[in-house]
């Protein structure tokens, strides 16, 4: 049985209050404003059972060009691909992220606009999202990282294609694997905010065995799909030895290098039991303020760590 999103008929769609309230995707997919805003998405909506129009997220091709689609309608980008095989994020998910760092900047309630507000995207990958969300949403600047050249290489092609885009987004490749922030801010460079989704899985047969689970869950035949996932994704992408927390840690312990050039440093974490770990960390780096602020698609739950070396009086002091 084909895993499919239905749109119910109703005169409202019903609203997704578990996402952020300036999430611009609270409602079911309006498919008709979608093919408009895309007509290759055309040919991936179906009736589905209940005689709603739906897609098939099951299929990579499909939840390629929704996103497309979203990425057209919502946030007018003309031109968005990405290779085979590369992570193609759930748009939604992504948005709250960005909104919640917004949030995060806000002071007395404002929420700061505009290219002078500087964020990086650690692992931002061919697909870009993060930083065209944040650009279209909030007309920030960002530096987008990556150790896949060939990643970058798309991420690039998307940012040069789309005339607002070009201007305010920058992608910097992270020549050592070991290092998250060192070859990335310059010297004198000043970010208010860094974001990362890092990698889940802590190998590459965990990483394996998570993709057997979401065919599962799908409703498909895991042997004819193999390790194939929907939504794509790179070694780098899925998974890093220890996995998340790992990942974390490392980020924690190097972000303090960076403690004057960066307001927040910021982390999506997947496991809650990862949390624990992180707090001893950050009291052992100096971390002044450390924010952790739930986030939930579905029944997918998810989290997003904040942590500073700046008291407020710098937090707030203009760069």
């Amino acid at each position: 049985m084909k895993n499919t999103r239905t749109v119910k008929n109703k005169e409202k769609p019903a609203e997704k209050t578990n996402l952020h309230p300036r999430n611009l995707h609270r409602f079911q997919y309006d498919f008709k404003a979608l093919i408009k805003a895309c007509a290759e998405l055309r040919p991936f909506v179906q009736m589905n059972q209940y005689g709603n129009e739906s897609v098939d997220f099951g299929d990579p091709k499909a939840v390629k060009m929704i996103n497309r689609a979203i990425l057209s309608h919502f946030y007018k980008i003309k031109y968005w691909d990405i290779p085979a095989g590369y992570l193609c994020p759930p748009i939604p998910g992504r948005a709250d992220y960005i909104h919640y760092i917004a949030d995060l900047l806000s002071l007395k309630g404002k929420i700061p606009a505009g290219s002078d507000v500087r964020g990086i995207d650690i692992g931002v990958g061919a697909n870009c999202v993060y930083p065209i969300i944040g650009h279209q949403s909030y007309g920030w600047s960002f530096v987008g990282t990556d150790v896949d050249a060939k990643a970058l290489e798309t991420a690039s092609l998307i940012v040069q294609t789309n005339p607002e885009l070009k201007d305010f987004i920058e992608c910097r490749l992270q020549k050592s694997s070991s290092d998250i922030f060192k070859g990335i801010i310059g010297d004198t460079e000043k970010f208010d905010f860094t974001m990362c989704n890092p990698p889940f899985h802590a190998s590459l047969a965990e990483a394996n065995q998570g993709t057997q689970r979401k065919w599962k869950n799908l409703g498909r035949d895991k042997s004819k799909q193999g390790n194939t996932l929907n939504f794509g994704g790179q070694q780098a992408e899925l998974w890093y030895p220890g996995g998340e927390q790992a990942f974390i840690l490392k980020m924690i312990d190097q972000s303090k290098d960076f403690a004057t050039q960066c307001r927040w440093f910021t982390s999506l974490v997947s496991k809650k039991t990862t949390l624990p770990s992180l707090y001893q960390n950050l009291k052992k780096v100096g971390a002044l303020d450390v924010k952790t602020v739930e986030m939930s698609q579905g029944q997918k739950v998810s989290r997003m760590l904040a942590w500073t070396f700046l008291d407020e009086t710098w937090q707030k002091k203009p760069d």
